[in-house]
């Protein structure tokens, strides 16, 4: 077999003469390159750590201040006072010169009074990161006070910071006080309960205010002093690693190509190129070369992105992260690949990689018994995964194989099936799309990897990315970058193929092995069937609104999400009746290790809104009236959760400190049971720098999105595209008697037209 020659370091025969061994030098040359990059890696992280340790600082300011305070002492200046006679007479030896000990106590001194400089800097720094009144003002007109902070904040944020250099000098998450968590959750509730059913839970709500309430308060305010984040830990370890069901649609969510280009119609030469860049990313990552942003944010999330899985466990998933891996795992036709990133020490350039895929494709060996659907077991429930894991892949073959998987880069599926605006029906053509990436076949993407990457035959791609380890807004940066550097840097040749050279002696990809018995099979087809009905249960409707977009929001004097907001909770009015619980996502990473809050979109002034709407008595100055009122308060509640004064994420809290202390809340059993009808929330463009949409308006991402998070409920995931086109994807489920997501997606375009009209502006 090629590829077990191809490991093999050295051979030696035993014979009468004695042993003879021959080595490969060759094979010794790769280790001694690997070895090589490996501690090339260390040194960088070590001198990432000294660098990020000492932001805002650096080490040439230590440099200028102990030339200066050495400058000092050759003129017999002494700007320590004193200081550093008395660190000379105590810190240095006796067997030193005089000069020596002077200059070694200057050095002593310069070193504390530049640390001391980085304590203070820093904890100004922390200090103007705690102000938010920014966000209450309206975009391009900061007030004074803001402008000062500005410029208070680019005096102590340092001049070059590096991915993790804010790490340190950013607040924690506040703790909410207990009493306006209530009053704004009952807040929340009052349009959605009849009279009866909100004033029994506002007596549930203010029984607790002063029960039990200060209680478990106390402990959420100890673990705030002592933990980082009072709310990731618990929030990833019980809403995602602890989740028995599926995450296949249920956890995962995806992210498409271009919608209109697809940049070269070969399945091999598009992985090639975007495999490259996701590499390139990984490097800039590994050297914390990604820029953090102009305002200050966490980056922490940026660490588990590549080189992770999400290990099954019978009660309890767990993350697995390596600080590094040297190859991707590749899924093509029921086959499982393991494919190097490196060779002669240098990363696979685009043309090689294609070649390695070419290969991949042009394979005709069958997969063994039991591979073609392996990977179910991924997308079914994580129990019986975790015990066949357990049972059937501790040892042998299996066992190499699944680490080969489990510790790669990511996962790359090279797809049978071609996705796009392909057909008669584009539009249909686009929700098959979606459904391609959310679920596939249930068994041709790994679902438990950090990210899967999809390369359709067609050369169209996309990714299905594992959510308990970051939010989506870490992955749209990746994608972003990958999109952009697959068109715009590397490109393609007018024959379609990547560009650069191909190296004939590198090894080609290695096929893994697999011994499955028939008992494991069984529990994957199990697993295959779970999953199968879960997904032909989803309903999607992926659709580009083109009529206006970004440019005639600003008009109106509204933010954009405020606007878009308010058009679905029209839309789903119209759509159902009635008025349900709202949730859209916002960041938290203005705090250390922050990940996500709830904004309660429904509110009391966003029904009056929607029922002025559809009430023809009413005026247009009365519904405007109205919708101005209803677009302030959706822009206080979100600036509230990401300021951290949000409600949802501090009763989660709250209930699991309950769990541990064992007491019963009714008052909490029933927040964390109550159904979230419409989950919503906005994919940001966060690099508009990368694309040209002016000269390439084609080049636009369609963005991404996830499943039903209710069973009679709507996901639904959107982006603002430039100043025309806003896209929807809207999923639910078929097995639902109250949702439609074509429907639902028809009342959405409705609405944003009223809404338009409503301002009465010209559409385009």
């Amino acid at each position: 077999m090629a590829e077990a020659h191809q490991a093999v370091a050295f051979q030696f025969t035993v014979s009468p003469e004695g042993v003879d061994l021959r080595l490969s030098h060759a094979a010794l040359k790769q280790v001694y390159l690997a070895g090589l990059r490996s501690w090339k890696k260390k040194i960088t992280r070590l001198r990432n750590s000294l660098v990020t340790g000492m932001f805002p600082a650096s080490p040439a300011s230590w440099l200028v201040m102990a030339a200066a305070i050495l400058a000092s002492q050759a003129s017999r200046l002494d700007p320590s006072m004193g200081l550093i006679g008395k660190i000379t007479e105590k810190g240095a030896g006796a067997y030193l010169s005089e000069p020596a000990r002077a200059g070694l106590g200057a050095l002593a001194f310069a070193t504390l009074l530049w640390l001391g400089l980085v304590v203070t800097m820093r904890g100004a720094l922390r200090a103007l990161l705690c102000y938010h009144g920014w966000m209450g003002e309206e975009h391009g007109r900061p007030s004074h006070a803001t402008k000062c902070w500005l410029a208070l904040v680019k005096i102590f944020a340092g001049r070059r910071p590096m991915l993790y250099s804010y790490q340190a000098s950013l607040p924690r998450l506040p703790v909410p006080p207990i009493r306006d968590t209530v009053q704004r959750y009952l807040e929340s509730m009052r349009p959605l309960l009849s009279d009866s059913h909100f004033q029994h839970t506002a007596a549930l709500g203010r029984d607790f205010e002063h029960s039990l309430g200060p209680r478990l308060q106390w402990y959420l305010t100890l673990k705030s002093w002592w933990a980082t984040n009072y709310v990731s830990d618990w929030w990833e370890e019980y809403v995602y690693l602890r989740g028995r069901g599926p995450l296949m649609v249920n956890s995962n969510y995806y992210a498409m190509d271009f919608l209109y280009v697809t940049p070269t119609p070969l399945q091999a030469a598009r992985a090639g190129n975007v495999v490259h860049a996701l590499l390139l990313y990984r490097r800039l990552l590994n050297r914390e070369q990604i820029k953090p942003g102009t305002l200050p944010m966490c980056s922490a999330q940026y660490e588990r992105m590549f080189n992770t899985t999400r290990v099954p466990g019978v009660e309890a998933d767990s993350l697995q992260h390596r600080q590094d891996s040297r190859h991707i795992a590749v899924f093509h036709a029921g086959r499982f690949f393991r494919v190097g990133l490196y060779h002669g020490g240098q990363l696979l350039g685009p043309r090689e990689l294609q070649a390695q895929f070419q290969r991949i494709l042009d394979d005709p060996v069958p997969p063994a018994p039991g591979e073609e659907t392996l990977a179910a077991l991924t997308a079914g429930p994580r129990e019986p995964w975790a015990r066949a894991r357990q049972t059937y892949f501790g040892s042998g073959r299996n066992q190499e194989s699944l680490r080969a998987v489990e510790r790669a880069a990511f996962f790359l599926t090279l797809d049978t099936t071609e996705q796009g605006l392909l057909g008669p029906e584009p539009g249909r053509a686009l929700d098959r799309y979606a459904k391609a990436l959310l679920h596939g076949q249930c068994h041709d993407r790994w679902f438990d990897k950090s990210f899967t990457l999809i390369v359709f035959r067609n050369g169209k791609i996309g990714l299905n990315a594992e959510h308990s380890w970051a939010d989506a807004p870490i992955m749209g940066h990746l994608w972003e970058y990958t999109l952009a550097t697959d068109v715009f840097q590397l490109g393609y040749g007018v024959d379609g193929h990547c560009k650069g050279e191909l190296d004939p002696s590198i090894p080609p990809p290695q096929k893994l092995q697999w011994e499955i018995p028939e008992e494991c099979r069984q529990v994957i087809q199990g697993s295959l069937r779970a999953a199968q009905a879960l997904a032909d249960d989803v309903d999607f409707h992926t659709f580009a609104f083109k009529d206006f977009g970004k440019g005639l929001i600003k008009k109106c004097r509204t933010s954009p999400d405020s606007f878009i907001q308010l058009a679905l909770q029209l839309a789903h009015f119209r759509d159902k009746g009635k008025f349900c619980l709202t949730y859209e996502a916002a960041m938290t990473r203005l705090f250390r290790e922050g990940r996500t809050e709830t904004v309660r979109s429904c509110s009391i002034e966003s029904c009056n809104f929607v029922r002025a709407m559809t009430d023809s008595a009413q005026s247009a100055a009365q519904r405007l009236a109205l919708f101005r009122v209803a677009a302030a308060k959706h822009q206080t509640l979100y600036r509230r959760a990401m300021m951290g004064a949000g409600i949802d994420r501090h009763l989660f809290c709250l209930y699991v400190v309950s769990k541990y202390l064992g007491v019963d809340s009714p008052f909490l059993r029933e927040v964390l049971s109550e159904p979230w009808g419409l989950s919503t929330s906005q994919t940001p463009i966060q690099q508009l720098e990368l694309f040209d949409l002016k000269n390439h308006p084609d080049y636009i991402s369609c963005g991404g999105g996830f499943g039903p998070v209710d069973n009679n409920g709507y996901g639904v995931s959107y982006i603002i595209i430039g100043e025309d086109l806003i896209t929807f994807h809207v999923s639910c489920k078929f097995s639902s008697t109250e949702t439609d997501a074509h429907r639902f997606g028809a009342n959405i375009r409705t609405a944003l037209l009223d809404l338009r009209a409503l301002f009465n502006l010209p559409l385009k």
